[in-house]
């Protein structure tokens, strides 16, 4: 939005280049600043990707309840997990393409299911992206200090150097970012798939060291599984599809044609992870793998498939990286995310602005500072933020596949049964287990997740009924009366004589009718002669302009201007009244250090108490001090 009336003036000016698109240059539309297929899925897939590593775990840990029995299920829930994954996959590259400005289940909803349902979807998209960053962060980080146990204790510092690091790559850009992770993303599919396709030409397991020792987590042995084992399994490994939606949000990110390019990411993207979620759930049926104490799942699949060798710790490391960056997806979709809620005025509209390449400056700085509040507030631990994470995303989810539904009813294209039934499926499979994730970890503190989201509706709304007010109040939308001229009165502060001063003047009498420069006076004897020497040079000088004097009793500067200016509002109700506020602007930027500010303590009170214009003269000193 428009400022409050402060316009700054600037007494020189640069030299005019001539046309700003030359016969021999083409104008920058963004383009090199937007992302390929490929890109894309480094930069948005990390965090789908790296669930690989955790994912498979929560469900055997889940099943490991019932024993060796309960863990031969693992198959058939990963299965069906993979199944929801093709229903998610299909329905967002429908999504994609039906809305290809981005926003996935938060525009999705605005359209089909209504403003309140869409900013539920908006809020649990907030929280997911949000706690995705401090979750990969501490859990990349866990991994380090397991290797590097003397680690430990730094851990909290080095979450936060992890999050610099992420956060300053995305500054640069979403194609920078791409290609900073496009190596350790790729590092670590390769790894997975060369376990899994090693794997599965073994008989037996190459080595078992990294379990040995520990103590097995495997339950008492059981002749059923119950349904709610299962389903509260399903729940847990659906962990691994967090991130499916990160593509829908980002589509502006891509290059064009942006909505084909995306699609074909989230097809890519899908098929990695299904393949890698499978693969692994027949190894640990294969090799008859029992989750232990200390050691992940996925580093005993690395164990048992390629030996404790140099193989075992590549792949280590390659998870320990893309869990850290796995943060990534949430700077690729929550900036895009808020700059569509910023643009329909349910956030501010600051986040909504672009800078040179393509970032959503402080949508990126924000989601920094949020996480690393959290990351502070946890103490770098993972298991504080584990239970808050992914009912979010199932939220959205479900709100998305059921917006769909609708969205095929009301389209009716050729075959949209088909694709609104399995949306439907997917919304289904999508709210059990949101409703499931939510109910088994109540206790472990998803409550504050319950909680937080009708908060964030909530703040939504207040942003939403603020700018509605503004906006009523500037008539936006309509046609305004003709302006007219009113009768102009321009008042310049002053406390010496300089060639800032003439230049003040010389400005102010080019904006008004009638000029009046200000001096605020103080009783102290060495001040009261300061102002009798202004005076007197004033007079000399005689430069057309009245000087007032201004008393302040206790040295304030601005209360007095606004109060002088204000009194000359009530005395001039016709008049438009600016204040004219000369300051310089130093040749080196370390020279700001030695200006007094008062040209700031000024703007600030007069914007504080009065209606008057504020303009800002800036002379600036091209040759001085070294």
């Amino acid at each position: 939005m428009p400022g409050t009336g402060e316009r700054r003036l600037r007494s020189e000016e640069p030299p005019d280049t001539g046309p700003a698109n030359a016969p021999d240059q083409r104008p920058d539309t963004g383009e090199r600043h937007r992302l390929t297929a490929l890109q894309g899925l480094s930069a948005l897939s990390l965090d789908a990707m790296a669930s690989v590593a955790y994912g498979p775990e929560s469900i055997v840990l889940v099943l490991a309840a019932a024993g060796a029995y309960g863990l031969g299920f693992t198959l058939p829930v990963t299965v069906a997990i993979a199944t929801l994954l093709a229903v998610l996959v299909a329905s967002y590259r429908q999504v994609i393409a039906a809305f290809p400005d981005g926003g996935g289940s938060y525009a999705v909803a605005k359209r089909h299911l209504g403003r309140r349902t869409s900013l539920v979807a908006a809020a649990s998209l907030v929280l997911d992206y949000v706690l995705n960053v401090a979750v990969s962060i501490t859990a990349g980080v866990a991994a380090l200090t397991s290797a590097f146990p003397a680690l430990y204790g730094q851990r909290v510092w080095l979450c936060l150097a992890v999050l610099a690091l992420v956060t300053t790559v995305n500054l640069r850009g979403v194609v920078d970012s791409a290609k900073a992770f496009l190596v350790p993303t790729a590092l670590f599919v390769g790894s997975i798939l060369v376990m899994i396709v090693v794997g599965l030409f073994r008989d037996a397991p190459v080595s078992t060291a990294s379990a040995a020792g520990h103590v097995s987590a495997l339950g008492e042995g059981a002749t059923a599984v119950g349904a709610l084992l299962l389903l509260k399994a399903f729940a847990a490994g659906c962990s691994a599809l967090t991130g499916v939606e990160a593509v829908a949000n980002a589509v502006p990110s891509f290059r064009a044609p942006a909505a084909r390019r995306a699609q074909r990411t989230e097809v890519a993207l899908g098929a990695l992870l299904g393949v890698m979620l499978v693969g692994l759930s027949v190894l640990i049926g294969r090799f008859h793998l029992q989750p232990v104490e200390g050691v992940t799942v996925l580093a005993q699949l690395a164990d048992a498939s390629f030996g404790h060798n140099l193989a075992f710790y590549v792949l280590q490391f390659a998870t320990m990286v893309l869990l850290a960056l796995a943060a990534n997806t949430s700077f690729g979709g929550l900036p895009v995310l808020m700059s569509l809620l910023a643009r329909d005025n349910y956030l501010p509209h600051v986040f909504a602005l672009k800078a040179d390449r393509q970032v959503h400056r402080h949508g990126v700085l924000t989601l920094a500072a949020v996480s690393a509040a959290l990351l502070v507030f946890s103490g770098g631990n993972t298991n504080t933020l584990v239970p808050l994470f992914a009912i979010g995303v199932f939220v959205g989810f479900t709100i998305c596949q059921v917006g769909m539904v609708r969205h095929w009813y009301e389209q009716r294209p050729t075959g949209w049964q088909a694709k609104a039934a399995l949306n439907g499926l997917g919304a289904l499979l999508t709210g059990v287990s949101a409703v499931v994730v939510t109910a088994t970890k109540l206790t472990e503190g998803s409550w504050l997740i319950v909680l937080a989201l009708p908060l964030l509706v909530l703040a939504f709304e207040k942003v939403h009924r603020a700018y509605g007010e503004i906006g009523e109040r500037l008539e936006l939308g309509r046609i305004p009366q003709a302006p007219q001229r009113a009768r102009s009165l321009v008042i310049v502060p002053v406390s010496s004589l300089s060639r800032l001063t003439c230049q003040a003047l010389t400005a102010a009498r080019s904006l008004g009718d009638d000029v009046l420069a200000v001096t605020v006076t103080h009783p102290a004897p060495d001040d009261r002669a300061a102002s009798e020497a202004l005076r007197r040079d004033w007079t000399l000088w005689n430069p057309g302009v009245e000087l007032a004097e201004v008393m302040s009793a206790t040295r304030s500067l601005g209360r007095p201007l606004s109060a002088y200016v204000q009194k000359l509002a009530e005395s001039h109700p016709d008049a438009q009244i600016t204040v004219l506020i000369p300051e310089t602007e130093p040749a080196h930027v370390w020279q700001r250090l030695l200006q007094n500010q008062r040209g700031s303590v000024v703007a600030h009170a007069i914007r504080r108490d009065t209606t008057a214009v504020i303009c800002r003269l800036r002379f600036r000193i091209t040759a001085g001090l070294r």
